[in-house]
C-alpha cells in the first residue's frame, strides 16, 4: 500500500513517514498544497494525509481540485483548527475523515487502515483467504494460523493482492503501489518477490494470469 503525507510542519512530516514505513507502507511526503496536488493528481495513492493549513495552496482547496479532476483515494485530514466550519468544510470537499492536532500515530494508523479497507471492500482488518490471514493490525501475514516471516517488500505486496482478492492485478499496477517515489522501479522485481512469497507460503494462492498478471481467488463457498 502507497500512502501520501501532505503536512508543512517538517518535524511532523517525518515522524508520520517514519511510523508509516515502520507499519509496512510505501509512503512519499509532501511539504506544500502546490506540491501535494501535483502528486496526488499524478501518483496513484491507496490513502492521503492531508493537513488543512498549507503554504502555496490550501489544503481544501487541494482536496476540492482532487475530487473534481475524478481523484478518488480515501483522505485523512489532519489539522490544528478544531472548530466545527472548519470540519464542514473539510468534508464537503471530500475529506474520508478526520484528526485534530495533537494526535496520538496509533490513532492515524487505525484510521488508515480502516479508510483503506473501507475503499477495498473489507469490513475487516483481519484479511482471510483459506489458510492465510494478514493482520493488517499488526502487519504479518499468517499461515494455518503460524506467523510467517516477511521482508518490508514481500508484506507489501501480500497486503496489496489481499486487500483486492478476486482481482487480477497487474505487474505496473503492483509497482504503482508497493514503492515510493525514489524508489528504483523495476517490474521484473514483482516476479521474484512473488517467487518468494510462493515459496514461504507454502500453499499455492498466488495464481499467475499469464498476459495479465497475478492472482488471489476467493475461497469457494457451497
Amino acid at each position: 500500500m502507497r500512502l501520501l503525507v501532505v503536512e508543512d510542519d517538517r518535524d511532523l512530516n517525518r515522524q508520520l513517514v517514519k511510523a508509516l514505513g515502520q507499519a509496512g507502507y510505501a509512503v512519499d511526503s509532501a511539504f506544500d498544497g502546490e506540491e501535494g496536488q501535483f502528486l496526488g493528481e499524478t501518483e496513484p495513492y491507496d490513502a492521503v494525509i492531508l493537513d488543512l493549513g498549507l503554504p502555496k495552496i490550501d489544503g481544501v482547496s487541494v482536496l476540492e481540485a482532487w475530487r473534481v479532476t475524478g481523484r478518488k483515494m480515501p483522505v485523512l485530514v489532519l489539522t490544528a483548527r478544531d472548530g466545527w466550519s472548519d470540519k464542514v468544510r473539510g468534508f464537503d470537499a471530500g475529506a474520508d475523515d478526520y484528526v485534530t492536532k495533537p494526535f496520538h500515530i496509533e490513532e492515524i494508523l487505525a484510521r488508515l487502515r480502516a479508510l483503506v479497507r473501507r475503499a477495498t471492500g473489507h469490513a475487516s482488518s483481519d484479511l482471510v483467504c483459506g489458510p492465510i490471514r494478514v493482520d493488517t493490525r499488526a502487519g504479518r501475514v499468517l499461515v494455518h494460523g503460524e506467523p510467517i516471516r516477511l521482508t518490508s517488500h514481500e508484506y507489501r505486496l501480500m497486503s496489496y493482492l489481499m486487500h483486492h482478492i478476486g482481482r487480477i492485478i497487474s505487474r505496473t499496477e503492483l509497482v504503482e503501489h508497493l514503492y515510493d517515489q525514489d524508489f528504483d522501479r523495476d517490474s521484473n522485481t514483482i516476479e521474484v518477490f512473488v517467487g518468494r512469497l510462493r515459496k514461504k507460503l507454502g500453499v499455492d494462492v498466488i495464481k499467475t494470469i499469464r498476459g495479465l498478471g497475478y492472482l488471489i481467488e476467493p475461497p469457494t463457498t457451497l
